[in-house]
């Protein structure tokens, strides 16, 4: 049994998770959940117990003084709760961790656990690939969903993802059995600056996030930090004429592909993001519990089968053949780190 001590009751809660690893090539993904947790001040009211999911020759924990006495932060995954008030509030239950070594059906019951106590409404699970998109266009996120009445009603594009996944597919699928509305949002990080952080797919997927749950995001100094990463990585190129050639090459095929997208629909889209930023409220305190203890959750899933830029080239991740539909990749696995990779695909 879950007891979430210290937790009020929430408001149309939304669940927003993001996991290092695999899943978060740039650290994208995780940056904009901790971004979303400081902006809001979230207050941590569980984390799971490490020894169950995690491998420690993997994932290491680390040694700090503090005043002097020796402490060490394990590696796991801590869930905050934080209320944002505006004329339509609603509460984020944000959920930020490391990609499990172990016992994945028994993780994603935990969460999905927390998920059915809470009342969350939807899942969001956001992640970060590398694909073949130049750094000086937007970055393309595309927004996957397994349930097929959420792919119409939310304009998102129904998985048809086969092939090796990470926590981000599996924990989506885990919603979908337990009858939990999800979704997962990508951003496809350029594969020749793959280095983290990468502040400008932070910034594309908060912007998607917003849109989709109809929230306005306080960006702080995120816009700031992309231009200047965007001028980094252009100073970069600029020393390699292979780098600035081969970038040019991506930008005329990505503009070339985009061209039909130039709709009005797209330039509604980012006039309406600008007229939430200039009349929308701030944020209201954020509220939030205490570090509980987790019991058993229920069991919702099935037994079944289971620097220099331009790095070289890797396998190809776990992507749809789809046009600008980046899915689940990475470029930080311990053991497997591709860097290449198109991002006219999706996974799930």
């Amino acid at each position: 049994m879950i007891e979430l001590e210290g937790v009020p009751e929430l408001v149309d809660p939304v669940m927003v998770a993001a996991f290092e690893g695999w899943n978060d090539a740039g650290d994208a993904a995780s940056t904009a959940v901790a971004h979303l947790d400081r902006e809001w001040k979230g207050e941590v009211f569980a984390a799971l117990d490490a020894e169950d999911y995690y491998d420690f020759q993997v994932n290491r924990p680390t040694v700090w003084l503090d005043g002097g006495v020796r402490k060490i932060t394990w590696p796991t995954t801590r869930l905050s709760v934080v209320r944002v008030g505006g004329d339509k509030p609603r509460d984020l239950v944000l959920v930020r961790g490391i990609e499990p070594s172990m016992r994945w059906r028994s993780f994603c019951n935990e969460i999905l656990g927390f998920a059915h106590e809470l009342g969350v409404e939807l899942v969001v699970i956001l992640g970060a690939l590398l694909g073949d998109t130049p750094h000086t266009r937007p970055v393309p996120v595309s927004g996957v969903t397994s349930d097929a009445d959420l792919a119409r009603t939310m304009d998102l594009e129904e998985t048809k993802y086969e092939g090796p996944t990470g926590i981000v597919g599996i924990l989506q699928e885990a919603c979908t059995h337990a009858g939990v509305p999800a979704v997962s949002l990508w951003a496809a990080v350029p594969h020749y600056v793959s280095q983290p952080p990468n502040p400008k797919a932070t910034l594309a997927l908060l912007n998607r996030l917003e849109d989709l749950i109809d929230l306005r995001i306080p960006l702080g100094e995120l816009a700031e930090d992309a231009r200047a990463w965007q001028l980094g990585v252009d100073q970069l190129a600029a020393e390699d004429s292979e780098v600035a050639e081969y970038v040019q090459t991506l930008e005329e095929a990505r503009d070339t592909a985009e061209l039909p997208e130039a709709s009005g629909e797209a330039i509604a889209r980012e006039f309406e993001r600008y007229l939430r930023r200039r009349d929308g409220g701030g944020p209201a305190t954020p509220s939030g519990g205490h570090a509980t203890e987790s019991g058993d959750s229920p069991s919702y899933l099935k037994d079944g089968p289971g620097g220099r830029v331009r790095p070289p080239k890797a396998q190809r991740p776990e992507t749809d053949a789809e046009d600008d539909g980046p899915d689940e990749s990475s470029d930080d696995s311990p053991d497997s780190s591709p860097d290449s990779s198109s991002d006219n695909s999706s996974e799930d």
